[in-house]
């Protein structure tokens, strides 16, 4: 086998374990001539993989019976417009930090829907800071308030979460979904989509409140209404079959590797590898982060110029390492080191940026 590190920021690496369990089980799926992708999704076997995958998600996150679990289609795109159309009243507001890239697609489509008021706006500063938790405030009357818990392209993350009281605390974690124990009871709504750290792309994971459900208008499209799909366990309509299977193996592994206290550990052995790789050679790597808000799922970077950072790119893939060029909006590089990422990568890679350095500057 001749694995490298994947450090694209999704779809993701995932764990080799999980990947060979469905390898061995792609053909004959327990024995009935047939994968579990050929099968009725209304049969026993595939309706274990399913209830499998919820109960992953509300063990790791210890979540409260009043939440209920959603495996939809369309990604986190698709909720960008899912939340407002469910969550605010006709003529209604919601708040927003503006923190990135994603905040913006999902502000974006708010707007199209609703008033949209913004509790932060990091556009001055470039969206390579985030304000202090103290300084967020909700408005009076807004429906919810909206949170880009990672901003998988610019590198910020959120180390905390806001008390927003009886308005309901939405979030999008996609870039960093099931990677550090969370104050759950603070949030209404969670989202994200798989293809970063729970599995492959072609689900979204939504996370509900219970008495959010009686927002959903009666007069939405049925697909388009959480009432539709929170009661059914999204057995609504036929759900994406491969890619919950594959959650259900992802975050398996994650539960036997010691759960979310586990991601966390991990997550800080990983960046704190990379990030010291730029402070061991400041002359030469730069993060253009405020330090008290880095990433530690998205890790970007400059080299002093774009030539050396099209080699540092070419040279590294060459080296068994690849996706680490920065998103095309930004340029530079970037190390997404997700769950499956393990720290020897991680290693690699440091070991790589020092080696680099001391080749080219």
């Amino acid at each position: 086998m001749n694995r490298i590190f994947n450090f694209s920021a999704g779809p993701c690496t995932l764990p080799v374990p999980a990947l060979e369990e469905a390898h061995a089980e792609f053909l004959d799926y327990e024995g009935k001539g047939m994968s579990l992708i050929e099968m009725s999704h209304r049969s026993k076997e595939y309706d274990a993989v399913h209830m499998e995958a919820m109960d992953l998600v509300r063990r790791l996150y210890g979540l409260p019976d009043n939440y209920k679990i959603m495996f939809l289609g369309g990604g986190a795109t698709m909720q960008f417009a899912m939340i407002p159309m469910n969550l605010m009243p006709s003529g209604g507001s919601c708040d927003l930090t503006l923190t990135g890239a994603w905040a913006k697609k999902a502000y974006a489509d708010a707007k199209k829907l609703g008033t949209v008021n913004l509790a932060y706006d990091g556009s001055d500063e470039k969206f390579m800071n985030l304000p202090a938790i103290a300084d967020l405030k909700v408005t009076p009357g807004t429906a919810y308030f909206h949170m880009t818990s990672n901003e998988t392209i610019g590198g910020v993350q959120w180390s905390d979460f806001p008390d927003t009281g009886d308005v309901p605390l939405v979030c999008d974690m996609s870039s960093d979904f099931v990677s550090r124990r969370i104050p759950v009871e603070k949030f209404g709504l969670i989202y994200a989509g798989a293809q970063k750290n729970a599995g492959p792309a072609g689900t979204s994971i939504v996370i509900i409140r219970e008495d959010l459900l009686e927002r959903s208008s009666d007069q939405l499209p049925a697909y388009l209404s959480y009432a539709t799909h929170a009661p059914k366990d999204s057995m609504y309509n036929t759900p994406p079959v491969f890619p919950i299977y594959m959650v259900m193996k992802t975050l398996s592994w994650l539960e036997k590797q010691g759960g979310l206290e586990a991601a966390e550990k991990m997550a800080g052995q990983r960046s704190s590898l990379i990030y010291g790789a730029m402070t061991d050679n400041p002359d030469f790597y730069s993060c253009p982060v405020n330090a008290s808000c880095r990433s530690k799922m998205n890790i970007v970077f400059r080299l002093p110029s774009e030539d050396l950072e099209k080699k540092f790119v070419a040279e590294a893939l060459a080296e068994g390492m690849s996706g680490l060029k920065g998103h095309r909006s930004v340029g530079g590089c970037r190390a997404s080191v997700y769950n499956a990422m393990p720290v020897e990568g991680a290693q690699a890679l440091a070991d790589f940026m020092a080696a680099f350095a001391k080749a080219n500057g």
